[in-house]
């Protein structure tokens, strides 16, 4: 499979879903799209099939905000019905609502208040060493949400706890709702902070899905600690017009952004037919 052109359609689908439904978090789904991609389609041992096995691989999306890339990911891999998602997404009664909910097959948590995911996270990889498990447990965080306290007390602990089955990653986009990450609390280095607390540290362009796939080897291959990936992305990756603009942090297309969105990456797909 190609991950670059997978990633692509995956792109449109989130485009799509979020202008039929009228609501979405666009600029951080695209930003983190190539990271959902690498994951579910190389690197993690979960799919339909295992989503019961003990020994399956954890995720978390603590930046729960960007649940459209997720859906649109676990919907292409089989985990639910895709035309049921793009049916009813946030919808009125609808389970596929506007934050991950794990009453939908592939999701282990709940999220989008910011600050819990990598607590969580840190608690599943902890169990895991305990139960002698094989699994892995990876997290996506945002990185306005570095600005939360209780992030700092997960990372105190992953490091503590020696939780090398741990990675975590921090989209690195620079934006948030209300500005860049800088104007709004100060956020570099996040490769030194994490690094102080005892984490292996791989910093990388977070878009690039061969560096994305070369760093979670690396990860995987890391004993004693665990590993932070420092994903430098792009808000609004892939669409010219929405990319590292904060006012697409959560915004709609209409008719003619869509259409030009949409003209924009199948352009860029056709490039791998």
């Amino acid at each position: 499979m190609n991950l670059e052109a997978k990633a692509i359609d995956i792109r449109k689908d989130i485009i799509d879903l979020i202008y039929k439904a009228g609501c979405g978090h666009i600029g951080g789904d695209l930003s983190v799209t190539d990271i959902l991609v690498d994951l579910y389609y190389k690197q993690m041992n979960v799919s339909p099939e295992n989503i019961n096995d003990p020994d399956r691989d954890r995720f978390v999306l603590s930046k729960g905000h960007s649940v459209e890339a997720l859906y649109c990911v676990l919907a292409d891999k089989g985990f639910f019905d895709k035309k049921e998602l793009f049916d009813t997404y946030s919808g009125y009664l609808s389970k596929y609502i506007g934050h991950p909910n794990n009453k939908i097959n592939g999701v282990e948590m709940n999220t989008g208040s910011l600050g819990h995911g990598l607590g969580v996270a840190v608690g599943m990889a902890l169990a895991g060493k305990m139960d002698n498990r094989s699994y892995r447990v990876y997290a996506v965080l945002g990185d306005g949400e570095m600005a939360e306290g209780s992030n700092w007390e997960a990372i105190t602990a992953g490091a503590h706890y020696n939780l090398d089955n741990l990675t975590a990653f921090v989209d690195r986009n620079r934006l948030q709702i209300s500005g860049t990450t800088e104007e709004v609390m100060t956020a570099d280095s996040q490769e030194n902070r994490w690094a102080a607390f005892g984490w292996n540290v791989l910093s990388i362009p977070g878009n690039d899905i061969t560096a994305i796939d070369s760093a979670v080897s690396l990860a995987k291959g890391t004993a004693g600690k665990p590993t932070v990936i420092i994903a430098n992305t792009t808000k609004g990756c892939g669409v010219s017009f929405i990319e590292n603009k904060a006012a697409w942090h959560h915004k709609v297309p209409n008719e003619a952004e869509y259409q030009q969105a949409m003209k924009e990456l199948s352009e860029r797909r056709a490039q791998y037919e």
